[in-house]
C-alpha cells in the first residue's frame, strides 16, 4: 500500500467524531479494503442487550465508503448513495470487526460488500452482511486538494 493512501483514509478517519464516539480504530487500509474494529460498550445497546443495529450499521457503512474511497483519485471524496444491510446474528461480542471491500470501482459509483464480524472467546461469527453503493464526489467543500 502507498505510504500516503494509509496518510489519506487515516487524516480523514481522525476527523470523524462519530468514530471516535464509538472507540472505532482503523485497523488496515489496503486498495478496495478497509477494516474497522470497536469495542462493545453497553452505552450503544439496544433493549436486549446487543450492539444496536444503528451503531453496527454505521461503522460498516463506514469502512465500506473508505474502501471506496481508497481506489478515487486525490482530488475526490466519498458519500454513500445507497445500502442494504441483512443482520444473520444478534450483536453480542467482546469487539466487532467491520470490513468494507470495493466489488466495482467506477468513475461515478462503486458497489460495495461489507461484513461484520462479532468476536468472542469462542472466535469470530459473521452476524452482517452489506451491499452498499458510494458516489465520488469532486472538489466538495469539505475535500482538501492534495
Amino acid at each position: 500500500m502507498p505510504v500516503e493512501l494509509g496518510e489519506r483514509v487515516r487524516a480523514t478517519f481522525d476527523r470523524m467524531k462519530t468514530m471516535e464516539t464509538l472507540g472505532a480504530e482503523l485497523l488496515r487500509v489496503e486498495p478496495g479494503v478497509v477494516e474497522i474494529e470497536f469495542p462493545f460498550r453497553a452505552e450503544f445497546t439496544q433493549q436486549h442487550g446487543f450492539m444496536h443495529a444503528g451503531i453496527v450499521t454505521t461503522v460498516v457503512d463506514t469502512a465500506c465508503g473508505y474502501a471506496a474511497y481508497t481506489l478515487m483519485p486525490p482530488d475526490a471524496s466519498v458519500l454513500t448513495v445507497e445500502f442494504k444491510v441483512n443482520f444473520l446474528a444478534p450483536a453480542r461480542g467482546r469487539r466487532f470487526r467491520a470490513r468494507g471491500t470495493v466489488v466495482k470501482a467506477g468513475k461515478t459509483l462503486s458497489v460495495c460488500h461489507g461484513e461484520v464480524f462479532a468476536l468472542s472467546e469462542d472466535g469470530e461469527k459473521l452476524i452482517v452482511n452489506m451491499s452498499a453503493t458510494m458516489m465520488t464526489v469532486r472538489n466538495g467543500p469539505d475535500v482538501t486538494p492534495g
